[in-house]
């Protein structure tokens, strides 16, 4: 007797132990199918759990990077289009030192090709202090300041770093935001440093008397014109291949935000359709089980013997 009844409770504990289970299977799959997550806990599969964790790190870090990439864009556009603007000034530069230095100018003549050449310099001065749509100087390298200041004598002078930051856009990738000023405005004529500025300055200070010969000196700034629009090309190629390579980048980023978001769907989300197959089977089995449980508990002692 002793032996059944120890069976029998035996029997009772692993049946409702086994239809707990069911019960907490169902309810599992059901807020899996509620939440489109398949894993609420790191206990539910600590692999998994390490890896979604791996993946919004990823994520994280991408989107960092994807903002990077996009102020780097603007920064990169708006630097573009002041040097295409500064190239424009030298151009414009340039066929006034090439009329002063093949027409006849007059004293007159001579003051108002000064004038223009006086407004063209402060135009360039002002766009090589540019900033970005953040306020932040084009021009400056890693400074937060002006680029170029200017004395009381009209000498003007780089004061910012001689680099640019590198911002970091990818694993291992990291593009510079600009070029420093020196690089834009400044070049060697001869061997001696000089830049668009002085040359700027100096013909117009020659036209106004400041020359014994206008002609020469409009000559001689000629080559200096030409150096400074060298110097400009070279800087706007360094700019458009850096454009085209951030271009690049944030094609790359879109394409490792879809892997990684599928990545994690593959991961961490429910299978709709497999989560209800479960759910379906479970239900059955729980059905079955309490069936069961209820037949073999209502026999009596006699049933069991006979």
């Amino acid at each position: 007797m002793g032996f059944i009844t120890n069976s029998t409770g035996s029997y009772f504990n692993r049946s409702l132990a086994q239809m707990a289970d069911l019960r907490a299977g169902i309810e599992r799959t059901r807020s899996q199918i509620a939440t489109g997550r398949k894993i609420e806990r790191g206990s539910d599969d600590p692999a998994a759990a390490a890896q979604l964790r791996s993946i919004a790190r990823r994520e994280a870090l991408a989107e960092v990077e994807g903002d990077n990439a996009a102020r780097l864009g603007q920064d990169l556009a708006a630097g573009a289009n002041e040097i295409e603007a500064v190239t424009s000034v030298l151009q414009r530069a340039r066929e006034l030192a090439v009329q002063a230095a093949n027409a006849p100018l007059g004293p007159d003549g001579r003051q108002a090709v000064a004038f223009e050449l006086e407004q063209l310099g402060q135009e360039l001065f002002i766009r090589s202090n540019a900033v970005s749509a953040t306020g932040e100087p084009l021009f400056a390298g890693q400074s937060s300041g002006a680029a170029f200041t200017r004395d009381a004598l009209g000498t003007v002078t780089y004061v910012g770093t001689p680099e640019s930051g590198a911002v970091p856009v990818a694993p291992g990738t990291e593009i510079f935001r600009g070029l420093p000023g020196s690089e834009v405005f400044e070049f060697d004529l001869g061997g001696t440093p000089t830049s668009a500025f002085a040359v700027l300055g100096g013909l117009a200070a020659a036209l106004q008397g400041g020359a014994p010969d206008p002609v020469a000196a409009a000559n001689a700034a000629i080559e200096g014109i030409d150096a400074a629009l060298d110097t400009t090309n070279r800087a706007a190629t360094i700019l458009g291949t850096r454009m085209a390579w951030t271009e690049q980048v944030e094609a790359q980023q879109g394409e490792r935000k879809i892997v990684l978001a599928e990545r994690r769907s593959r991961v961490g989300d429910t299978d709709i359709a497999d989560a209800i197959a479960r759910l379906q089977q479970t239900m059955t089995a729980l059905e079955a089980s309490q069936a069961a449980f209820a037949r073999v508990s209502s026999l009596t002692l006699f049933d069991a013997l006979r």
